[in-house]
């Protein structure tokens, strides 16, 4: 799933080759993103119906074809795009089916701890997609290829996930009756369950925003460009890598909720120092992004499901399909770089924190560390 989070940092090799302006280049992004929109809610149904496994097989699968077309020949704009929305579909296959059922492999009061080492596992491929993108040019087959030479990697890597999610033997819990799209959107009247899809849509986009934007933002604020390459995305998704494997770790003696707390005000913080366009600041604001980000996922997702575990496939699909906001909320932030104001477009994912902090502090069920 890592190459997904790539888009961001991609696309600033995939301006310069196309030659199309800030906006144009979050399309990228736009199009993995609006794939979660269009695709979460059927693939919550179709997981019911068919099983998770299959599901996640399927996502590989579509990944794999995705992955092929670039890796073989240099695409137009318009079909690079075709395959990033492919590849869109297969991750919302892969988040819809793997987040729940990570709950049917996980033992009693560890669903929590286990979902933030799994997103953490996620960050380590996202990190190294980070670094892949440029990484693999110094390789000599890969030399010809610049920014495409991730491609055949990733396939090579889609395969051989593929064949291991085949040879997994578990024990999936399945619905009784099989939820409906209407029973799904349903859960929408709850406030509990819209405020929390609110809550993955802004926080998608403000994680979006800032793969896209560091290191333009950071290069503006008078960074030369490999200092602003080494402190922007490429830090940002090491630090939300570890501080996913941190959280498994922290939730032993820590609420899932109370994580929740601590992380968004310590993003909120983080956007808001980077928000100031000083270079040193910048730098310690990227520091407190990355491990502010870092458990927010994992934990509005569980606290949520755990809501309502019953119906954990239909607000897996809901929550995911919020996963478009990493589509939505760069076009602001782009807007604002493009009109000149790139320190100050940081506001964009401040203010998407500051909603996180707000919902973090209502009450709902308060299980201990060890029921977490």
């Amino acid at each position: 799933m890592g190459l997904a989070d790539a888009m961001g940092p991609m696309s600033d090799a995939v301006q310069k080759q196309y030659h199309i302006s800030n906006v144009m280049s979050t399309l990228l992004s736009f199009f993995v993103f609006i794939a979660f929109a269009v695709f979460s809610v059927p693939g919550g149904l179709l997981a019911a119906r068919i099983g998770k496994k299959k599901l996640l097989l399927l996502g590989l699968g579509l990944n794999a074809v995705a992955l092929l077309v670039p890796s073989l020949q240099a695409p137009s704009f318009g079909v690079l795009l075709g395959c990033i929305f492919l590849l869109g579909v297969g991750t919302t296959f892969l988040q819809v089916s793997g987040n729940p059922i990570m709950r049917d492999v996980s033992a009693k009061g560890t669903y929590s701890r286990n979902l933030a080492f799994a997103q953490g596992i996620k960050g380590l491929g996202s990190t190294a997609s980070t670094y892949l993108v440029t990484a693999v040019t110094a390789i000599a087959i890969f030399q010809g290829m610049g920014w495409r030479g991730a491609f055949p990697v990733f396939f090579v890597l889609m395969v051989v996930a593929f064949v291991s999610v085949a040879m997994l033997k578990i024990e999936e819990t399945k619905p009784d009756i099989p939820p409906s799209i209407g029973s799904s959107l349903g859960l929408l009247r709850e406030p509990t369950f819209f405020l929390a899809v609110l809550g993955i849509f802004l926080y998608v986009g403000a994680e979006a925003s800032m793969g896209r934007f560091l290191f333009p933002g950071l290069k503006a604020m008078g960074m030369d460009e490999k200092t602003a390459s080494k402190f922007g995305p490429a830090l940002f998704f090491l630090l939300l890598t570890i501080g996913r494997l941190l959280g498994s770790a922290v939730l032993m003696v820590m609420t899932p909720r109370t994580c929740f707390r601590l992380s968004a005000l310590l993003g909120l913080v983080g956007a808001g120092i980077v928000m100031t366009g000083s270079p040193t600041l910048a730098i310690v604001g990227v520091f407190a992004a990355g491990f502010g980000f870092a458990n927010i996922w994992p934990m509005l997702f569980s606290i949520t499901v755990e809501e309502k575990p019953e119906c954990a496939n239909e607000l897996s699909g809901l929550m995911c399909m919020a996963i478009s906001g990493g589509a939505i909320v760069p076009l602001v932030m782009g807007a604002l770089v493009d009109a000149g104001m790139k320190s100050f477009a940081f506001v964009v994912p401040a203010a998407c924190f500051a909603y996180l902090l707000l919902i973090s502090l209502r009450g709902g069920k308060k299980p201990s560390p060890a029921n977490a």
